[in-house]
């Protein structure tokens, strides 16, 4: 009897061949070998929150907890608890200013499977997908969908936001378009008259396709919406353009706004029949929300008052943290490195910049390429942060994500401190 020895030849499908893993992720690891190392990293890559920093409601916590000891463990409703989705109803119409029924909300584990599903109910291999870069993702799932995807890089100029007049001349062949605001990784918004010609877009050109084409629909990402500063204003398509409820499918949820990155509650609302064909794919996929969570966050959401004292101190927190790091860039600027930084409007994130392209460190060698860059910046400053090339933009773009929510406020002097140390090695 002969064995074979040979290490069998597998083979996976082309779809999980071609994939590419998170830029971001990859990063992270290597950050985290360094702290494994003994090196004291400031680490603001991943777009998350340092439940020591930022715990999530003390209420809610407990909430959660009497749902387990309630015996809350069996399976949810595919489409969401009803008490949950009643309670997301309640809170978009009080304090988002849009009007959806239950029946036109869908709570699942987080935004991914919300995105996912969007993909997935919407667009058809081959199909046009535009977004701008920087974003979150928007690449991936587009790959997932074999659609076709149309990126456009979005400029400084305009906090990255993208215009009408840059996606116009796509539109015609678009079936989805993905937009983000407040923006992931810029922490930017758009303006009421910049998203409002983005709507009227749509309407013209959904007015110009006939009854048999599908129209070109706008999944609107919001997951931060409750996170303005100052006078920063959140807008929303429909409540601008009431004719584009047809057409728009949001993205939303507790993560940001509440810390609960790891609790995953998110929702999506939009036409019932979309709604309707998302649940039946997420019911294949299982990607619901635990219901012991659904019946917590229904519980907490009954509460608005609780929850808007929550959303002011989690504000205060996290702009005492963007502000820190933008005076930090700004005096760094004006003491003539060149860095620089957009003003945060939104979110947990401070877009900064590296200008040190062709600059000499200490040991003679050039920094050629953002990733050298990053590196010298993490080797020498301690600090982890994320290119925008891992949002889709330029490899050599000078731009980063600064993501704030798992640092101490005692850290940005530290920080800023370290940045100068290092820059001034520069030549």
């Amino acid at each position: 009897m002969t064995t074979n020895t040979q290490t069998p030849s597998l083979k996976v499908s082309k779809l999980a061949q071609n994939i590419i893993g998170s830029e971001i992720i990859k990063l992270a690891g290597e950050v985290n070998e360094k702290i494994k190392q003994g090196e004291k990293i400031y680490n603001m890559t991943i777009g998350d929150f340092n439940p020591k920093e930022f715990p999530i409601p003390s209420e809610l916590k407990q909430m959660i907890v009497d749902a387990y000891f309630d015996d809350q463990t069996n399976y949810p409703t595919a489409d969401g608890m009803l008490e949950l989705r009643n309670a997301v109803s309640n809170l978009l119409k009080e304090r988002g200013q849009l009007d959806y029924k239950a029946d036109e909300i869908l709570i699942a584990g987080g935004a991914r499977p919300v995105i996912y599903s969007i993909f997935k109910a919407l667009v058809d291999a081959d199909d046009t997908v535009i977004f701008a870069v920087p974003s979150w993702n928007n690449n991936h799932y587009s790959y997932l969908n074999s659609a076709k995807a149309v990126v456009i890089e979005a400029k400084p100029e305009q906090n990255f936001m993208p215009l009408a007049a840059d996606i116009k001349p796509y539109i015609k062949e678009a079936t989805l378009l993905a937009l983000c605001s407040p923006q992931n990784p810029t922490g930017t918004v758009f303006s009421k008259e910049g998203l409002e010609e983005i709507c009227d877009m749509i309407l013209e050109e959904n007015a110009r396709r006939g009854p048999d084409e599908k129209p070109v629909y706008l999944m609107y990402d919001q997951i931060y919406w409750a996170l303005t500063f100052g006078n920063v204003q959140h807008y929303n398509p429909v409540t601008l353009r009431p004719a584009m409820k047809n057409y728009t499918v949001f993205v939303d949820g507790i993560s940001k706004s509440l810390s609960a990155t790891g609790v995953r509650v998110g929702w999506s609302m939009g036409p019932k029949l979309i709604i309707d064909k998302m649940k039946a794919i997420l019911t294949h996929v299982g990607a619901w929300a635990p219901k012991a969570e659904q019946m917590a966050t229904a519980k907490y959401l009954s509460d608005l008052t609780m929850y808007d004292d929550f959303i002011v101190k989690q504000k205060a927190s996290i702009i005492a943290r963007l502000d820190g790091f933008y005076k930090g860039f700004q005096a760094l600027k004006a003491e003539g490195f060149k860095v620089d930084a957009i003003t945060p409007q939104a979110a947990i994130y401070l877009t900064i910049k590296f200008g040190l392209h062709g600059m000499k460190t200490s040991d003679g060698s050039v920094l050629k390429t953002t990733k050298d860059i990053t590196k010298y910046i993490l080797d020498e400053a301690k600090l982890a942060v994320v290119p925008f090339y891992a949002f889709g933009a330029d490899d050599n773009s000078p731009w980063y994500r600064m993501s704030v929510g798992t640092c101490k406020i005692s850290d940005v002097k530290d920080v800023i401190s370290n940045l100068r140390a290092a820059l001034l090695k520069l030549s």
